[in-house]
């Protein structure tokens, strides 16, 4: 049967109908497949030959020292590279089997299903309401809005302390409240992924308690990859880590980012592969 152009194109609409059944999978499908990543700030490598692979409904931490790539990682499963005018990324990041940098792809709908929190809160100045019914109504969606921001913020474990203040600016949370209401800001729009950036690196270890709580009791619904430069922080939520590191290019005199290795997160912090590993996980160095 002939195809037309547009019926042969990649969806990322198309990818939540991938999903491999955990009946179907003893071990969990892999949501990422990451393959010879390199990603360029100019003429600078910030990146160098990373593969990973990120299964579904596991919390995936990447760690290691500053300037390590982590973050930069982390912006490829979303395309938010797309948004620095000098950055640029080679290889191949597959989510769910559909290429995300496709041209065909659009980068917009990819956000939609991969959401982002980013390392400082920063909700609109709106109110709480507006914050979590934002995303819904710029895509149009149909329905009880107060259904969406309700649904969202239980999963975001804040109804109970606002759900009589909803039309109070955002501003006038506490930092840890505000983090959470981006994280219900990001859960509106239905998405399978979400990416967190050093989400509790501004808040107090209270809070910070709280996200990782919060964390561990939305991972059945969704797959979470975190970037911390808190080994604690790791080894309590996550199920698999990720350790880079950077290393000297002798030929430009820069510093890379490097995967050093990806393994379970109780044999990362208690029997890794590497003595780098080893050396970062027991405090020798970073």
């Amino acid at each position: 049967m002939h195809m037309t152009e547009s019926e042969t194109r990649p969806d990322i609409s198309l990818a939540a109908d991938l999903r491999v059944s955990p009946d179907d999978a003893p071990v969990a499908p892999d949501v990422f497949t990451v393959r010879n990543l390199n990603v360029f700030y100019g003429d600078l490598r910030a990146v160098s030959d990373v593969d990973i692979d990120v299964r579904e409904r596991e919390i995936t931490a990447l760690i290691g020292p500053s300037g390590c790539g982590k973050s930069t990682v982390l912006r490829c499963f979303n395309r938010m590279n797309d948004l620095i005018d000098i950055a640029r990324v080679e290889g191949s990041v597959l989510y769910q089997g559909i290429d995300l940098y496709d041209p065909q792809v659009d980068p917009v709908a990819v956000r939609r299903r991969i959401g982002m929190v980013f390392q400082k809160p920063n909700p609109f100045p709106k109110s709480i309401y507006d914050n979590v019914a934002y995303g819904p109504k710029v895509a149009g969606q149909k329905g009880n809005l107060d259904e969406v921001v309700e649904r969202s913020l239980r999963s975001a474990g804040l109804w109970e302390e606002v759900k009589d203040r909803l039309k109070s600016s955002a501003l006038g949370m506490s930092g840890g409240q505000q983090q959470r209401l981006c994280i219900a800001r990001a859960i509106a729009v239905n998405p399978d992924v979400l990416l967190m950036d050093e989400p509790c690196s501004a808040l107090d270890p209270i809070a910070t308690g709280r996200i990782e709580e919060l964390m561990k009791e939305i991972q059945n619904e969704y797959t979470i990859v975190i970037v911390t430069h808190n080994m604690q922080q790791a080894a309590r939520v996550s199920d698999r880590t990720a350790f880079f590191t950077a290393e000297l290019d002798e030929g430009t005199g820069q510093r890379r980012g490097k995967l050093v290795e990806l393994d379970d997160t109780g044999t990362i912090f208690s029997n890794p592969a590497d003595e780098r590993t080893e050396a970062y996980v027991t405090g020798r160095f970073g």
